[in-house]
């Protein structure tokens, strides 16, 4: 699909686009409506202009579309509409040992249980010792920094699925 394809889907077809880059419904109805776009770069703008008028709620309805860090396979079973875009972003985490991968795990259920939703990373590139180090410079903090945290995190994740969506990146 290239940026005159999005332009000219039908609001449904778009929505169902969007959806593969963020499941914040607030996000997805915003890029439908911020449509046409004259270029990749005015999308992608677009995008963080959408996101940052997004509240909590709409925030954590885009975390809930992630996978656990480490937990792979909840990927494939819960999230399938962000599968085909979702499934090299945590490559870095199945060359992984037991051990880091247990740390991963372990750590993410500790920062869920802190601030009521997964560790948000822009995972891409990293090794699954590297998530695992930001993972535990992270945990110290508090909600609403954290909150931020995710969020911004969130929009790198997007802006790589907007690429992709868009035959710009694999």
């Amino acid at each position: 699909m290239n940026i005159t394809d999005l332009n000219s889907l039908d609001e449904q077809a778009a929505s169902n686009s969007f959806g593969t880059c963020c499941t914040s419904v607030a996000w997805i109805e915003g890029m439908v409506q911020a449509r046409p776009f004259k270029d990749v770069d005015h999308a992608q703008q677009a995008a963080l202009d959408v996101w940052a008028n997004c509240e909590e709620k709409d925030f954590l309805q885009a975390f809930e579309g992630h996978p656990k860090i480490g937990d792979v396979s909840s990927l494939r079973k819960k999230y399938a509409n962000t599968k085909g875009l979702a499934s090299n972003e945590q490559s870095g985490v199945n060359d992984a040992n037991e051990a880091v991968l247990q740390a991963l795990c372990d750590g993410n259920n500790e920062y869920d249980d802190k601030n009521g939703f997964i560790f948000i990373v822009y995972a891409t590139g990293k090794s699954a010792a590297q998530m695992l180090e930001i993972l535990q410079a992270r945990l110290p903090n508090d909600r609403v920094t954290e909150l931020k945290n995710a969020a911004l995190e969130q929009s790198k994740i997007t802006a790589l699925r907007i690429n992709k969506l868009l035959g710009l990146a694999s």
